[in-house]
């Protein structure tokens, strides 16, 4: 079985997570499994609660979401979390950001002479966490490499539709949008917002 990690954390953006986990889920031959930290329950910016595995137990994924929200502004600068997800991420084959996600994999160098999106809201923020990074503000998402970043939000659900229209095929993209009713903005190269 293949593995899709989530990495979770105290005030987490509830779509930026569980928009893609829902894309992502409908592969076959693939489970979803949340990491933190430390393990344990986090509670994200709604108040939702998630039990995680510890993220220095996780001996490798296929495909890791790193989520944004209102904890990203506490992390960029706690060295400890930032390694971690480093090692996680130089174990995956494919890494996906969404919001100010991205700003978490700039942090710990992950995104170092990368193309790179992020939230327009919190744009002028997340670049400063990343000097090194090719930061784009018009794309509703960017690939480069193994690497995917979406701007804000709902981004996240078209870059993940747009991650398996690459990996998987266009047609098991659209198949996966009619299982779940949703309309597909394929359009990466430009953000509406």
């Amino acid at each position: 079985m293949k593995t899709i990690s989530i990495v979770m954390f105290d005030d987490f953006e509830t779509l930026d997570a569980f928009g893609p986990a829902e894309v992502l889920s409908k592969l076959d031959g693939y489970e979803i499994r949340s990491v933190s930290l430390l393990g344990g329950i986090v509670t994200n910016s709604q108040g939702i609660m998630v039990v995680t595995e510890r993220m220095l137990d996780v001996q490798d994924s296929d495909i890791l979401i790193v989520p944004g929200g209102m904890g990203t502004r506490t992390l960029v600068t706690d060295d400890w979390f930032l390694s971690g997800l480093g090692d996680l991420a130089s174990k995956t084959k494919w890494v996906l950001s969404v919001c100010t996600g991205s700003a978490l994999l700039a942090a710990a160098g992950i995104l170092d002479g990368r193309h790179a999106t992020t939230n327009k809201n919190a744009f002028d923020w997340v670049r400063n966490q990343g000097t090194s990074v090719l930061w784009e503000r018009e794309p509703r998402w960017v690939r480069d490499g193994n690497i995917y970043t979406a701007a804000g939000v709902s981004a996240g659900t078209d870059m993940a539709v747009g991650f398996v229209a690459d990996q998987f095929g266009k047609e098991k993209a659209e198949e996966i949008c009619k299982q779940i009713e949703y309309h597909w903005y394929d359009n990466a190269a430009h953000d509406t917002f």
